[in-house]
């Protein structure tokens, strides 16, 4: 028997597939991730716009690597995140792009020489290469900060829900970003340069370096959309499974893309002697352990109903597209 479709457009006009009784129906990823890449990259343009004045050279610097393009996974995770429980993208806009402008300032700040010491960054040269040290320093600085304003002064957010899950979003994303995720993962990372770890060490390392803003896309997003106790539980195990599945594929990518087809320098982790996942278990093992995340975050959506088809979908894109 042929299987049966149904479809509906969401609050951004986006034409969704999604399974009718009958059956699953095709879902269109590619489609998907696109139009919502769009609609972030325009809200992005219009928070952080272009000027003439004092600050023009700070906010061109701070665009310069915040609309370099890419897929813009984390901010579409809080937006899919959102859709999954019944909220409208609208209400998770000001998130998403608090996250992606978070996630911006880290790439630009784990570029500088005092950390990384890049040159290339999604095939482009990198902010201090182009700005400056000073100038790309204080980019990442007025990224990390209008962040927290963008979400703070969320319309959307605030006209939707309780003004309790806007802040509990908020104080998530500053734990992700802060000494107990981002910031102190990376320390984590610089301090075990050249020394050995274990498996259990290197997760925790990325659980906060990498997998806390997945968290907080995901979580926040949902919290947004008016998750329920259980869904919020149920979405964290999807994104702590998913954030650390995305940095086995980046380590392997390390060892085995070329600089070309990543857009930035490989065979970095090696040469600053950083422990990784193929470092530590090869690289068979690692891939069969992404795609065993994979296989736990979306255990992880069982109870969600089609509207949770682009979560399922963007945790087999983040490894797949890669391995």
């Amino acid at each position: 028997m042929q299987e049966a479709k149904s479809a509906n457009r969401d609050s951004a006009g986006v034409r969704v597939m999604g399974p009718s009784a009958a059956g699953a129906a095709a879902f269109d990823l590619d489609h998907y991730l696109k139009e919502r890449a769009a609609l972030v990259e325009r809200a992005l343009a219009a928070g952080v716009a272009a000027s003439e004045g004092p600050a023009g050279r700070l906010l061109e610097a701070m665009r310069y690597s915040l609309m370099a393009g890419g897929k813009r996974l984390r901010p579409v995770l809080a937006l899919a995140s959102c859709e999954a429980v019944g909220g409208t993208v609208e209400a998770a806009m000001d998130l998403a792009c608090a996250i992606e402008m978070i996630h911006t300032y880290s790439l630009v700040h784990d570029d500088l020489p005092c950390m990384d010491d890049d040159d290339l960054r999604r095939g482009r040269p990198t902010n201090h290469k182009v700005y400056g040290e000073a100038i790309a320093t204080l980019a990442g600085d007025a990224l990390l900060t209008d962040a927290f304003k963008v979400l703070a002064r969320s319309s959307a957010a605030r006209r939707m829900l309780p003004a309790q899950a806007l802040l509990d979003s908020i104080a998530e994303l500053a734990d992700a970003a802060g000494s107990d995720g981002m910031v102190g993962g990376q320390v984590i990372d610089l301090l075990g340069e050249g020394r050995s770890m274990d498996l259990g060490e290197l997760e925790h390392l990325h659980s906060r370096k990498t997998g806390a803003l997945f968290v907080a896309a995901v979580c926040g997003g949902a919290r947004l959309g008016g998750a329920t106790p259980s869904q919020l539980a149920a979405l964290r195990e999807y994104a702590q499974a998913l954030g650390l599945a995305f940095q086995v594929i980046d380590d392997l990518l390390d060892v085995e893309a070329s600089t070309e087809a990543v857009g930035k320098r490989t065979n970095k982790d090696q040469a600053r002697g950083k422990a990784t996942y193929p470092s530590l278990l090869g690289i068979e093992r690692s891939r069969e352990l992404a795609r065993e995340l994979i296989g736990t975050a979306q255990a992880a959506l069982t109870a969600f109903d089609h509207r949770a088809d682009p979560l399922r979908m963007l945790a087999a894109f983040a490894v797949e597209r890669k391995l």
